[in-house]
Parts: C-alpha cells; structure tokens; sequence
C-alpha cells in the first residue's frame, strides 16, 4: 500500500471512531505492516492537511482523535443547546487539587482546603471518571491515594499533565479553579449546604505547565 492511501486509510478510520485510537491500534489497520514512526509521520501531515478547517486532529492522552475546534463551539452549540453539568465550588477544588498535587489522599485535600470533603463530592469525581484511587499510602489508616485519569486529560483536550494551565506565581495564592470548569465544559454552582464554600478563593502556590486551551467537541 503507497502511503497516500494508508493516509486515506487513517483518515476514515479516526472520522469514523467513537473514541481516540492509539498508534498501536492504528498500525493494526495495515496488519503491522507500516511502522509506528511512519503512521506518527502520515498522522502528523493529516494535522497539516486539515490546519485551515473547523475540524481538528489532536492528540490526547487515550490516542487521537478529530474533534471541532474550540471556536466551532458556539455554533455546534445551537444545534443541541444543552445546559452545561453543574458543579459544586468545592466539587471544581477538590479536582484542582488532586490535578496538581497528584497523588493525594484525602486528607491532603482537606488539609489544602481548609474544610472537611464528603465521600459523595470524591464519588462525583470518580462517577464522572475523572479521579480514580491509584494505590494506598503507608500510614496509619493506608489513606486512598487519588490521581486524575486519562478520561479527565480527553476532556481536556491534553495528552499529558505537563500540558494543564500554569498557575500565574510559584510565591502568591493563586484560584487553580479559574478556567477549569471552561475547560471541562461544566458550570460552577453553590447550591445549599455549600454556602460555606461559596466566595472563597483556593489559594495554591503550585508550578504548572502551560496555557489552557479548550476543549473541542469530538467528531
């Protein structure tokens, strides 16, 4: 097979997928006949190729995938406007949290926030298959060790967590939440009994990486 059809070959299969599809995946549509770097190669002219339309190809941290640029969106949402999932302040905090200081325990996060977490906010998060329990930490009690997911990195749009918004100052308290709920495509709420948290700013001077970019729609 020439390689301008392997590349049509691609094409049709990431169109046509659900879901990302890994290189590994992808080779076996030549039955392993065409190398990993020569599909990296062809996945990186099909970026190219479709550089100028409303449509993208990306890499998140599940495969690649096509997905509607983040500016299509207002558009695509008047097709099926829908309201946003909404989300707790507290809910938006805790995920900060665990993003960027993964692997945490919940105590840790109570220790950050300041307040007690409930076992339905973390089980919101493990619902939405954004945080998972990746092992136990050696203490007393062995805490569960919690740590984002590969489906929070797609619903990102990112490949890695190197990828997810740097926090302004490493020496100054800095809101993690700001941008976060954008991203993800859900809206922030304080409904009753989380007056508490409502109007309080997170503060944590943490290192990230780079800036957000949000999240299309998948194709």
């Amino acid at each position: 097979m020439n390689m301008v059809d392997a590349k049509r070959v691609l094409e049709t299969a990431l169109i046509c997928s659900p879901q990302p599809m890994t290189v590994r995946v992808l080779r076996e549509l030549f039955a392993d006949e065409i190398g990993a770097d020569t599909v990296k190669s062809l996945l990186s002219e099909l970026q190219s190729e479709w550089a100028e339309r409303g449509v993208e190809l990306v890499s998140v941290a599940s495969g690649w995938r096509f997905q509607s640029r983040p500016e299509m969106r207002e558009f695509l949402d008047r097709l099926h406007p829908e309201k946003p999932p909404k989300y707790t302040r507290a809910t938006l905090e805790t995920l900060a949290i665990i993003a960027y200081r993964q692997p945490v325990t919940r105590g840790d996060m109570e220790d950050i926030r300041g307040v007690t977490i409930s076992s339905l906010l973390i089980k919101q998060l493990e619902d939405r298959g954004w945080v998972e329990v990746i092992g136990h930490r050696e203490a007393p009690g062995r805490p569960a060790l919690y740590a984002t997911t590969r489906q929070f990195l797609d619903d990102l749009g990112l490949s890695s967590l190197d990828q997810l918004p740097l926090l302004e100052s490493p020496d100054r308290g800095v809101d993690p939440v700001m941008g976060l709920g954008d991203m993800l495509g859900v809206a922030e709420t304080s409904p009753a009994g989380d007056v508490a948290d409502e109007g309080q700013q997170l503060t944590m001077p943490l290192h990230a990486a780079s800036p957000a970019v949000e999240n299309g729609t998948t194709l």
